[in-house]
């Protein structure tokens, strides 16, 4: 058996104690969802979870805040201690009459009537569930329902247990709580396993664990289920799965210490291996059902712990020892215990011990008490009630399938009506869009040509700059042949050097696809290709290109080969004399709006400021060049010469 309790979907917190320890938060109430509901939004159900909670929530900052983790900490207090559980549900419903908040005190009693529940307060806990109705929300019925279902159940009525299970289906379906459906098919299978109709509550079993494995949770609910289905499959007699089922519960239940479902476990265990005749193994199991009732404190699970080994004993003859064990169950069981169907069984079993024992008397007196309590839970009112339930179920689950399908043919019916007029104006719209497609496709030759003719133009005055900066040079030539001065000629020829990089950018945009940007690696080997050409230095000076392909527009890549071509130009004259051979290293790469360029020879270290012949123009030329594109230079006189640059780049490349 388990208790079954309201959730809430209210964002709730609390942070572990132990979070230095590496255990994620569970409050933190500067967070916008201060709290990570345990089984909702984190499986962290560590030993400080519950310390956590109870120091956490006299902290938080609103009433429905605090209501919530303080009902999280009721209701999880129940799997390891019920009068901790009922102290802090008490504390809650203080609280929340206090503030005259009327819901919160309805979500409080559902979780005080599964406390009391435990403590077998069966009329107590129906009263309250009874009170409780009047304030929750709609959503929260299905909950209230199935506790409703519960206390019926553990009074021996199971008719009207069914009556709340399917009562809480409904809303669940009502409201597609996929959650609520899970329970309610889980109590179902419970149900019927009672009722020794053990296929049917094998098929809901079932239904409930796909629907909480789709949901991923792995709470007290999907473990009692677990524990429901492997009952069901022990008495169809297909023990191996009855036994994956049972493991499975105990894994969850010793994870997250559900002693609840680990003492119902162990109990059906005891039986199971009672049936392979492993009674070392059987023994065992008993003892942990036992270990697990007496820390939870909870008669019901004492009672059926010593009925289970009661059944043991009587199995392996011990018929004393059995008496003993089974006069403790009976004895646990008080007046208000309710629970007819393992009463009976107590009774059932005492008597076969006494039998086993040559106590006739006894025996008869026992098999008198189990018939009467027997009579008193499997009625015939009952048999036929959860009969009927069951074809009702069935035939509303029938009837909203004509239904489904109805909705489905008439939904049908208009998807084709809307397909017919859609297939109609789309029709219509290709032949309009046929039409200016035919009258789009003339102004478009007429467009491309103009283009065609635009572009021609457009190479056409890249090509004529080109000839004419190239005629500019060629008269530089000339004009420095008939001069003698040899800073004046090499001020012209270093003009000439200057008008040829940008030559050298028009003739690649009448050369290549792009009128509006150009590829700087092929730029630079041909720039660099001319200088060394130039001063002749093929043989002793190599020039490296350590970049990826780049695209610049035409007004940055201008400036940039201006600022090359005066670099490359110094580092020709002035760093490798005498012969000398080393290299030149060119690197440009983009990186968001930043451009970076580096050039780096390992000559004898001159700088750009030495050995100017024209009165520095060259290096004002670099400096004024860098202003130009926004940008800054930096000049590393090392082993040679490295000069960087970082330009602010906005246009598209």
């Amino acid at each position: 058996m388990r208790l079954r309790f309201l959730t809430t979907v209210v964002p709730l917190t609390i942070i572990l104690l132990n979070g230095f320890l590496g255990v994620s938060q569970i409050v933190d109430f500067d967070r916008e969802k201060p709290y990570k509901k345990v089984f909702v939004d984190t499986d962290n159900f560590g030993a400080s979870y519950l310390d956590t909670l109870e120091t956490s929530y006299p902290l938080a900052k609103s009433d429905t805040l605090k209501f919530s983790i303080l009902n999280d900490l009721a209701y999880y207090w129940h799997t390891r201690n019920l009068n901790r559980s009922m102290y802090f549900t008490l504390k809650g419903l203080d609280m929340a009459s206090k503030k005259e908040n009327t819901l919160w005190e309805g979500r409080f009693q559902i979780t005080q009537a599964a406390v009391l529940l435990r403590m077998e307060a069966l009329d107590s806990a129906l009263t309250i569930l009874s009170q409780a109705k009047g304030k929750v929300n709609e959503n929260d019925l299905p909950f209230l329902y199935t506790q409703m279902g519960y206390v019926y159940e553990r009074k021996g009525q199971l008719d009207r247990a069914a009556d709340y299970a399917l009562l809480a289906l409904q809303l669940g379906e009502e409201h597609k709580d996929k959650k609520a459906i899970a329970l309610a098919y889980s109590d179902l299978s419970n149900l019927f396993w009672k009722q020794s109709r053990f296929e049917s509550g094998l098929e809901y079993g079932l239904k409930s664990v796909a629907i909480f494995e789709e949901l991923g949770v792995n709470d007290l609910d999907y473990d009692f289920t677990l524990y429901v289905v492997g009952n069901n499959y022990l008495r169809l007699k297909e023990y191996e799965k009855a036994m994956n089922y049972y493991d499975h519960s105990i894994a969850i239940g010793e994870r997250y210490g559900f002693y609840n479902n680990l003492s119902d476990v162990y109990i059906s265990k005891v039986d199971l291996y009672s049936y392979l005749n492993e009674f070392g193994k059987a023994t065992e199991a008993a003892g942990n059902a036992l270990k697990y009732a007496e820390l939870l404190d909870n008669g019901f699970m004492l009672m059926r712990s010593w009925l289970a080994i009661g059944k043991l004993q009587n199995i392996q003859g011990m018929y004393i020892s059995a008496i003993e064990s089974l006069n403790k169950s009976i004895a646990i069981a008080t007046e208000d215990f309710g629970d007819g169907f393992f009463l009976s069984q107590a009774y059932e079993t005492l008597g076969k011990a006494y039998a086993g024992n040559h106590n006739y008397q006894e025996a008869y007196q026992a098999f008198a008490v189990y018939d009467d309590l027997k009579d008193k839970v499997f009625t015939a009112e009952a048999d036929q009630r959860i009969s009927l339930l069951r074809t009702e179920y069935d035939v509303a689950q029938k009837e909203n399938t004509i239904q489904l399908q109805q909705t489905r043919i008439t939904k049908q019916q208009l998807r084709q009506t809307l397909i017919m007029a859609f297939v109609f104006l789309l029709l219509l719209y290709l032949v309009l869009l046929f039409k200016a497609m035919k009258s789009n496709r003339k102004k478009n030759k007429m467009l491309e040509k103009q283009n065609q003719e635009k572009e021609f133009l457009l190479k056409e005055i890249h090509h004529r700059v080109k000839n004419n900066l190239e005629i500019v040079s060629s008269l530089l030539t000339l004009q420095s042949a008939e001069i003698s001065d040899k800073k004046i000629v090499d001020a012209m020829e270093n003009s000439q050097h200057r008008i040829q990089s940008m030559s050298m950018v028009h003739q690649k945009l009448y050369q290549e696809n792009s009128l509006s940007s150009i590829e700087m690696k092929s730029y630079f080997f041909n720039l660099s290709n001319y200088i060394i050409n130039v001063f002749g230095v093929q043989s002793r000076v190599e020039v490296l290109l350590e970049m990826e392909e780049i695209e610049l527009d035409v007004d940055t890549a201008i400036p940039i080969g201006l600022i090359v071509n005066e670099l490359l130009t110094n580092s020709m004259k002035y760093a490798f004399p005498e012969q000398a051979s080393g290299s030149v290293v060119i690197a440009l790469r983009k990186t968001g709006r930043q451009l970076f360029l580096n050039v780096t020879d390992n000559g004898i270290g001159a700088t750009v400021n030495e050995n100017e012949t024209e009165t520095g123009f060259g290096t004002k030329l670099v400096k004024l060049l860098t202003r130009q594109l926004d940008g800054e230079m930096h000049l590393v006189v090392e082993n040679g010469t490295a000069v960087s640059f970082e330009f602010q780049y906005n246009k598209a490349a």
